[in-house]
């Protein structure tokens, strides 16, 4: 049995036992764990000496990494001592392997992931009003933070105005395995948003309560697996959204966007505020937008200066506690393209002003270290 209890093929050869232990390194990539420990390897058969026959369970008919998994197992087994040929073959699993799978992901994790204790970083990228940029600077900092070799997950929960998915050019679909859903990966990052559920362009016309169940379900229902951090984009302001993270995220932290201009920055400033109100700590700020340097030298403030600043400033003195500016963001055109293309400027323009920005700013995020220091252990003496 694998280490979730689940099926593992009984092995006769030597060759088909180095097979089945080099398949030990092949992961899901979906659920990000060892096909092995899944249960997703049906057998492991020497039809003739140096030829091998692997047979991999997905876990539905329509999976849309059938090809990916195929590869993956062909890559590995490859150069296998003694594996002359491989043949990959696929099925799909029963509903009652399926079931059994399920339950034992849903075994291995709590109810909510990301409750008291989780030593998950969750940052929730607020904005006192919409249009600066928010989701642009999310959807960069999770690709950032990934290619540091963090795993990260990002919650679209914007959901009257979802653009995470066109940003960070999701193409693929969630997988619902029954109860439970399987988050697409794309770049490195587990993404989910409510736009992956819906025809292109179709409104989401939902008050408080449908609200909170979709956000719950983002955070209860979905396999997140073992993060670093988690993302999430919030909507604009201080409404139903945002005090249900702060309720079903309890360690979250804030990371208020705003651009330089004095009137966003004071409505910026309440957005942080209600940190004050759910607990909640306030990482720092970041000033998108800001002015941007032409090839001439000329410093260009579309926006103004320094309110980034001066939100740090606000937050600080209202919270009593320092919060950092984590740095300004420059108006540049490498961003907006990215945006379009749904190619992150950290990745498509890692040197262009904006690109340099936000992977300073995600070089500051990255820089606490993930342990127990400073938390309460449920231990006691005898």
């Amino acid at each position: 049995m694998s280490d979730l209890g689940l099926h593992v093929p009984e092995v006769r050869t030597d060759l088909e036992r180095r097979v089945l232990d080099r398949l030990a390194t092949v992961q899901d990539p979906e659920i990000r764990r060892p096909v092995t420990e899944l249960g997703m390897v049906e057998s492991v058969v020497e039809t003739a000496p140096g030829t091998v026959e692997v047979t991999v369970l997905l876990t539905i008919e329509a999976c849309p990494l059938r090809g990916t998994i195929q590869g993956d197992v062909a890559a590995a087994v490859a150069d296998v001592p003694g594996c002359d040929a491989v043949d990959v073959r696929t099925g799909v699993m029963s509903p009652e392997r399926r079931l059994a799978l399920q339950d034992a992901l849903r075994a291995a994790r709590p109810a909510n992931p990301f409750g008291e204790g989780s030593l998950t970083r969750v940052l929730a990228v607020a904005s006192g009003k919409g249009g600066v940029g928010k989701s642009s600077v999310t959807a960069n900092l999770a690709v950032a933070l990934a290619a540091r070799g963090l795993a990260v997950g990002l919650i679209d929960a914007d959901v009257h105005g979802y653009s995470i998915p066109g940003l960070l050019g999701v193409t693929a679909s969630p997988t619902k395995l029954d109860r439970m859903i399987l988050p697409p990966v794309v770049r490195d990052v587990k993404v989910i948003s409510i736009g992956m559920f819906l025809d292109e362009d179709r409104p989401v016309a939902w008050r408080g309560p449908m609200l909170h169940r979709a956000l719950e379900q983002f955070v209860t229902d979905v396999h997140w697996g073992d993060l670093d951090v988690l993302l999430v984009d919030l909507p604009p302001g201080t409404g139903d959204i945002a005090i249900s993270t702060a309720q079903l995220l309890p360690a979250s932290e804030l990371l208020v966007v705003t651009t330089p201009q004095h009137a966003a920055a004071q409505v910026a400033a309440r957005a942080g505020q209600l940190a004050e109100q759910t607990g909640q700590a306030v990482a720092g700020v970041i000033e998108n937008m800001g002015p941007m340097t032409l090839p001439d030298g000329t410093v260009l403030d579309v926006f103004g200066a320094g309110g980034g600043q001066e939100v740090a400033d606000r937050l600080a003195r209202v919270l009593g506690s320092a919060v950092p500016l984590l740095g300004s963001v420059p108006l540049d055109p490498a961003l907006r393209r990215g945006g379009d293309s749904g190619d992150p400027v950290v990745l498509s323009a890692p040197d262009s002003p904006a690109g340099r920005a936000l992977a300073g700013v995600a070089e500051r995020l990255a820089v606490r270290p993930r342990g127990l220091a400073g938390r309460r252990l449920p231990l006691s003496p005898r």
